[in-house]
């Protein structure tokens, strides 16, 4: 355990190059790399919290936030913890009302959290291993045990209100994909972008059946899976939830864009296909649905990689949407020359 001279401002930890770097494409990201040791100062000492980092030890981060392992002293017995802090966004915002929601079943267990500093004080896991040190076929049972859990029924509740729904998104989707494809001057087939906007107008306001509305890790992908006790590889906690209202099948797709490198080479495309049957049957899922929502996030992806002059990243979201369709696009790379997320 570190010493309490780490709460001193020159005893806090760096944050890690990756961040630094992504905080820049966010807005007011450069700003709060500035300002978050002055954060983290400010919740440990609100939250009676002492740092547990060795002396030169990395922090934890992904792209729009950091974690940090602290001890809690509230209590008899200090009691290991995480303090997360995240770079102010939208996506962000009704995380801690998801976390309350779950109360630790499937998810990560919210412990105390400041809203307007998008400060989070989660139990702490093995930061140090995922569901990506399972070998990818082996993944399908435990990723589908945590998105069982996940998956409770949509209320009415206030903090339900916080949740932004699949299906008003995919009516405005059904209007802004066309137009943004079209702007981009029409980057792949036509019948890629209208699989994608059949599933927007099947599952839009008019289609979709709401007692069927369930709240969705949107971001379940292998490395927000934990293991839930240090040392094991079976049973997994999810983390670093973007919670929507929808459709369960709309949490698939994470699980098919990662570990492309991983699939099969004599037949990716349908390794892909065999794996994304597996991950719905595990989950309890419609295979078509879920394939159906993995080709709407995809399209969306593409043309949002393209639009900010990303072509690669463009090309891995087209060959995984042409894909689990079985009409792989002609002119794209082989699977292991695509850029990895």
């Amino acid at each position: 355990m570190a010493s309490d001279q780490d709460r001193t401002p020159g005893g806090l930890p760096d944050l890690p190059p990756r961040l630094l770097q992504s905080a820049r494409s966010i807005d007011g990201g450069a700003r709060w790399t500035r300002e978050w040791r002055e954060l983290l100062a400010g919740r440990l000492d609100a939250w009676n919290l002492v740092l547990d980092l060795r002396h030169g030890q990395p922090v934890w981060a992904g792209r729009c936030a950091v974690v940090v392992p602290v001890v809690r002293r509230d209590g008899n017995d200090p009691a290991e913890a995480v303090l997360k802090l995240t770079i102010p966004h939208d996506e962000a915002v009704p995380e801690p009302d998801a976390l309350e929601l779950w109360d630790g079943t499937g998810a990560v267990r919210l412990l105390a959290a400041s809203r307007p500093d998008f400060a989070l004080l989660l139990d702490r896991l093995d930061g140090d291993h995922s569901l990506m040190d399972v070998p990818l076929d082996e993944t399908p049972e435990p990723w589908g045990r945590v998105l069982r859990r996940l998956s409770i029924p949509a209320g009415d509740s206030a903090p339900w209100a916080a949740f932004p729904h699949l299906a008003s998104d995919a009516e405005r989707w059904t209007d802004t994909l066309p137009a943004r494809w079209h702007e981009l001057g029409e980057p792949f087939p036509r019948w890629l972008m209208e699989s994608a906007l059949e599933v927007c107008q099947s599952r839009g306001i008019v289609g979709r059946r709401s007692e069927r509305d369930v709240l969705v890790h949107s971001d379940l992908h292998y490395g927000n899976l934990l293991p839930s006790s240090r040392g094991q590889l079976r049973e997994f906690t999810a983390i670093d939830p973007k919670p929507v209202l929808g459709d369960a099948e709309y949490a698939l797709a994470p699980m098919l864009w990662n570990r492309l490198s991983e699939l099969d080479a004599a037949d990716p495309a349908g390794h892909l296909r065999a794996h994304s049957t597996a991950l719905a049957a595990a989950a309890g899922l419609d295979a078509g649905l879920g394939r159906g929502w993995t080709v709407v996030r995809e399209v969306r992806n593409a043309l949002s990689y393209l639009a900010h002059g990303r072509p690669g990243d463009a090309q891995r979201s087209l060959w995984v949407a042409s894909s689990v369709l079985g009409r792989t696009l002609d002119g794209l790379p082989p699977v292991g020359e695509l850029p990895v997320l």
